[in-house]
């Protein structure tokens, strides 16, 4: 069955995270607990799929506060697909040099900041922008992204530079560069991608690993109950003060 081979390739890319990143992933959630140890952010950023990952880190269930989602809309609303932002204007815009400079000029950064951006080839201009003015403004740059499969691959930014070249740390997703894994009969292109799979396994094993670091060092973790379990009478609170917590922190940002 095709269902089978799907999830083998899902399996595959999984267990070689685990084989191959586990250093690099140590690395980055050390950088990252440094960063919300010292009251600063974890910023997240991607382009079309890849925020699917920023969003469900955070706010999510079992998500805890010290990672600030940076999403474009034009840049990650896909259900219009045509018309209205669709697809063929995303495709156009995530080329753009110079649009990721505007998005940074948004916020308020700090060195103590960290950039954590995920980006499947590392070739498209937004994400190459904001990696080189995050770097610009001192902070430390983590990119999640297949880096092995685009190693021989061009960047469009007149840098010259893919985005695994400018990050500090850079864990491979371990996923193949056309991304869509399964064969299709008659078809010259295959369905059924993974990319989102491994940005998601890699985002749990680093935040895991950040909490780890952090519990270890005394702080204390505001984290994101879940307020669907009947009986738990003080989720709401727990909730509530996790939203304090960013609130107080992001002002400013």
């Amino acid at each position: 069955m095709l269902a089978s081979i799907w999830m083998q390739h899902a399996q595959r890319v999984m267990t070689e995270i685990e084989s191959t990143q586990m250093e690099n992933i140590k690395k980055a959630a050390a950088v990252m607990a440094d960063s919300i140890a010292a009251d600063r952010w974890v910023h997240t950023f991607g382009c079309g799929h890849a925020t699917l990952p920023i969003e469900e880190m955070y706010p999510r269930i079992g998500g805890f506060v010290g990672f600030h989602p940076m999403i474009e809309l034009p840049l990650s609303f896909f259900t219009h697909i045509v018309g209205e932002m669709g697809v063929h204007q995303f495709v156009f815009l995530e080329r753009v040099e110079g649009y990721g400079d505007q998005i940074m000029k948004s916020y308020t950064f700090d060195p103590k900041d960290t950039m954590w951006l995920f980006s499947h080839s590392g070739i498209n201009n937004v994400n190459i922008d904001i990696a080189l003015e995050a770097k610009k403004l001192g902070m430390k740059v983590i990119v999640l992204g297949s880096a092995k499969a685009f190693a021989d691959k061009a960047t469009r930014h007149s840098s010259g530079k893919k985005i695994f070249e400018i990050a500090d740390i850079v864990v491979d997703t371990c996923v193949p560069a056309e991304d869509a894994v399964v064969p299709l009969k008659n078809h010259q292109d295959k369905i059924a991608p993974i990319s989102t799979i491994a940005f998601v396994s890699a985002v749990w094993m680093i935040i895991t690993t950040v909490a780890e670091l952090l519990v270890e060092r005394g702080e204390k973790l505001y984290i994101h109950p879940s307020h669907n379990v009947p009986g738990d009478t003080t989720a709401r609170e727990r909730l509530s003060a996790a939203l304090s917590e960013y609130k107080r922190r992001i002002a400013g940002v």
